[in-house]
This record gives structure tokens, sequence and C-alpha cells, in this order.
């Protein structure tokens, strides 16, 4: 056991233990960035949106990165969907103790800014599909981490509220800084300057798990046989006899039954 801790490696939040997916990778200099760091990218599985020729025309730096990461064992998949992946043919049969998104985008569309209803639009469905995907794709202890912009009119893309509806807890909200991951290069979503980067300021990486059982369970104090009384009081309330008095029960509305009790209109 102490030969595994010493050989293992840190960056950031991310180990050299932990089996790691990076989702919609622009050139690939994140993944090697934390390949470099490791000394091995066997525990690694990289992924593009873009097919392959599709990445060398956009983002041409691509082909130094690709080329470093295979030397080092790493996973590259390409024409990886956000909204399917936990279905492709690879990577369903896998799961990860963290999975990586930094700084999603859509795509822009020369019709709309990025303050555009629809172009926001986008973004929502596109965060909302990688959050229900990743979410079948993490292990019991794993995270999910992704890295956006915490100002305007990135903040309107409501990132914890898409993942809250997903089924996932915010754990930790860090801030981010370019300078930790030497050699990463952020991308554009696209266009004519697809390859070119674009500024990094109020970022934060957000950390993302499966609710623990403590976490469901916190601040409910009604057991089961609790509950069954309530069930039928409820019951009795809706058919007016639960006091023994219609005119009584008539004036209380129950509005649901909650785990910790009663709530009343």
């Amino acid at each position: 056991m102490g030969k595994g801790r010493k050989s293992e490696r840190w960056i950031t939040h991310y180990s050299s233990s932990h089996k790691i997916l990076l989702v919609g990778e622009g050139d690939f200099s994140f993944s090697s960035c934390l390949a470099r760091s490791f000394g091995s990218a066997q525990n690694m599985v990289a992924t593009s949106f873009d097919s392959k020729d599709e990445l060398r025309e956009k983002h041409w730096s691509s082909v130094e990165h690709l080329q470093e990461l295979k030397r080092l064992g790493c996973t590259v998949l390409h024409d990886v969907d956000v909204h399917d992946m936990h279905e492709h043919a690879i990577l369903s049969e896998m799961k990860f103790d963290r999975i990586v998104y930094n700084f999603p985008h859509a795509g822009h569309d020369p019709m709309f800014c990025e303050r555009h209803p629809e172009l926001i639009r986008r973004h929502k469905e596109l965060l909302a599909a990688f959050f229900t995907s990743s979410r079948e794709m993490i292990s019991e202890d794993g995270e999910i981490h992704v890295s956006h912009r915490d100002d305007e009119p990135y903040i309107r893309w409501k990132l914890e509220k898409s993942a809250r509806k997903a089924g996932l807890t915010l754990i930790d909200k860090v801030e981010f800084f370019k300078a930790d991951y030497p050699g990463y290069h952020n991308k554009r979503g696209g266009g004519m300057e697809s390859n070119k980067t674009f500024p990094l300021k109020d970022c934060y990486t957000f950390k993302f798990s499966l609710p623990k059982c403590s976490e469901t369970d916190e601040g409910s104090s009604t057991s089961d046989g609790d509950l069954q009384i309530l069930t039928k009081m409820f019951s009795q309330l809706q058919s007016g006899s639960a006091f023994g008095n219609d005119d009584q029960s008539s004036s209380l509305k129950p509005l649901s039954l909650c785990l910790d009790g009663w709530w009343w209109e």
C-alpha cells in the first residue's frame, strides 16, 4: 500500500489513481497536461465531439497533443456526443472517478450573440444533457467537474440548477486558474477562430456528486410507523372524519405530506 501511495501523482483535483473521463476536449491540451503530470495516461479517456478530420481542421494544434496522449497510453475517442455518451459502445462499459468538462459550449451561431435567448437556451440544453448522461457514468464516490465562467452572460445558463435537476449535488466550487495546468490552451466553441483562446475571468470549477444517503435522510426523523399513522390521518382528513367533526376538519386543507410532518394551506 505504501508503494502505491508513493507512486500516486496529483495535479489540482486529479490523481493518477483516478479513472478520468475528459469530455468535449478542444485541442486535447488539457488531457495532455494531466497525462504529463501523471507520467502516464492509462487511467484516462479523452474525448472530442468532433471527428478526427474535423478536429484537425478546427484545432490543428491538437496533432501534437494526440501524439503525446497515444504515447502515454490514453484512450482517445472522437464523435462523442454528451447527449448519449453513456450509451457509447466503449464508454457504456465504464465507470469513472472523475468526469471533466471544461467550458462547455453549444457552438457559435453567426445569427446570435452570446446574450441571445436562443443561444442561451442551447447552452442550457447542452448542460442538461451532459449532467443526465454523466450521472450514469460516475462511480458511487465519483465526481463530475465543470469549469465555467461565473459572470454575464454565462450565469444565465443556470449550471447549478441544471445539475440539481439531474439529481446531482454540488459539493464544492473552487476558482479555476489556467496557470495550474501548464500547456493548457482553452479553445473557442467553433467558427473561423475556433483555435483561438478566450478570456478566462471569474472562472470556477463546479464539483458535483451523486447524493449520499445521509443527505437524502438529513433532517428526517419520521419512522416508518409514524409515516403509516400520518398517512392514515391524511386519509381521514380527506374524508372529514379525523376529528369526528366535519366542521372542524373542513377548515383544514392539507397541502402535502412530508417526511418531517405536515404542511397546511
